[in-house]
């Protein structure tokens, strides 16, 4: 009587290689996904460097916003304004010109007129009209920035207020609203120029 070895059904012989396969190709994807997630650590600049900026910007912004940015916050420091008055200003700077130094404002782009009816004058940074200074200063990120912070300054209680209700009081828009949705990368803009500076 001859013995018969007994044969595990075939379905049964594929699932081990099946299963090494699958836990070898796990292992590859976390191989190339680990040193991914590693490489997107949070931006760290120092704000009184711009010169060493990468070329390519980070975090979703060009290098000029960066350095306009740490331009502004560097001004805001000078002048006695700790992070919560930082984020104000890049605040207002990402929702008037997404922190670009335009020659440009409202008039030119929608037709907005001032309440009198009159074009708005508005240009750089923070979009200030011919009230807030001569054009070479609103054209001069540092001195605009310097402009918006004096008036911030004056305003009493500014710490207290929304910090887009703080920012239409200086800015005098249309909007009190406006600048809102903007606080949450004004924030993480600040915390990443605010990076340990070079010795």
């Amino acid at each position: 009587m001859s013995r018969r070895t007994k044969r595990r059904p075939a379905h049964r012989r594929g699932l081990l290689p099946g299963i090494l396969i699958g836990v070898l190709a796990f292992a590859a994807l976390l191989a190339v996904l680990i040193p991914m997630a590693s490489s997107r650590d949070p931006l760290s600049l120092c704000a009184t460097q711009p010169s060493t900026f990468p070329e390519s910007g980070g975090a979703g912004w060009d290098r000029e916003q960066l350095e306009n940015a740490a331009i502004i916050i560097t001004t805001a420091r000078d002048r006695g304004f700790e992070r919560d008055g930082q984020i104000l200003g890049v605040m207002a700077a990402i929702g008037e010109s997404s922190l670009h130094n335009i020659d440009y404002g409202d008039w030119e782009t929608s037709g907005v007129t001032n309440p009198d009816g009159s074009r708005t004058s508005s240009i750089g940074l923070f979009q200030q009209q011919d009230w807030w200074g001569s054009v070479e200063e609103r054209m001069d990120p540092a001195a605009s920035a310097g402009l918006f912070y004096a008036r911030l300054g004056r305003l009493a209680g500014w710490q207290d207020l929304e910090p887009t209700i703080a920012i239409h009081r200086v800015q005098i828009n249309a909007d009190p609203q406006h600048y809102a949705r903007f606080e949450e990368r004004a924030a993480e803009l600040v915390d990443a120029l605010s990076g340990p500076c070079p010795g």
